[in-house]
């Protein structure tokens, strides 16, 4: 059976996009959650990922001892390994289109994501109204999201981003994470989007897992204090 090394539900938005992806596929794996303690060299955190990942980091898919990192390459190993799935559109001009937008999540909308870390658990509308108000880049960001979702749902006339459910759903489930855990403006189709993700049997089960960690990391946690 597939594994798939973790870090934590509530915090961890690389490991939320690999495992929402095999459960909304029904692919069966075994969940191996890493907590994070530290990011430090000798943490705990780090001596196990490093035990089974040359970069030391989360998530790791490991298929009877062959190991993937990266969630990309791991989504592109699951496509390939799990044909039937059609876990990327059929079409190659689609699949093309679905390779750009993750990769684009991949490597962009660093603003949005360095003010809004994810945190399922936590409601931080609040602090997303003062993020709003002061940091132009992430409002940047949210209005690249909106056009990019909104073109896809009306060409693909949804209920995800290419008809079906997809590996670029699974990519931007952390932003839903985000824009409803911080609250942040966006238009109505939008949010209707986000609440569809929101509504899928993989993301309500990861979401379900993140509420009973229970695991508050002081150094995820930007903009509230360790529980007295």
């Amino acid at each position: 059976m597939l594994k798939l090394y973790i870090g934590n539900k509530n915090y961890s938005s690389w490991s939320m996009r690999p495992w929402v992806l095999l459960r909304q596929a029904g692919i069966p794996f075994e969940e191996i959650v890493i907590r994070f303690d530290s990011f430090d060299a000798g943490s705990d955190f780090r001596k196990q990922i490093n035990a089974v990942s040359p970069v030391g980091k989360v998530p790791v898919l490991d298929d009877n001892g062959f190991k993937v990192w990266d969630t990309l390459a791991i989504a592109e190993y699951l496509a390939e390994r799990f044909p039937e799935k059609n876990l990327w559109p059929q079409g190659i001009r689609e699949r093309a289109r679905a390779r750009s937008v993750c990769a684009e999540m991949h490597s962009g909308f660093s603003a949005l994501r360095g003010a809004c870390p994810m945190n399922i658990e936590a409601d931080l509308a609040g602090i997303g109204q003062l993020v709003w108000r002061d940091k132009p880049a992430v409002r940047a960001d949210v209005a690249r999201l909106v056009g990019m979702w909104s073109e896809l749902l009306t060409e693909h006339r949804g209920p995800m981003l290419f008809g079906d459910f997809s590996i670029a759903d699974a990519f931007f489930a952390p932003v839903c994470m985000r824009l409803k855990g911080y609250g942040l403006p966006v238009p109505d189709d939008i949010a209707a989007y986000v609440a569809r993700v929101c509504a899928l049997p993989g993301v309500t089960a990861w979401t379900a897992g993140a509420l009973t960690e229970n695991d508050f990391r002081e150094f995820e946690e930007p903009y509230r204090l360790k529980p007295a």
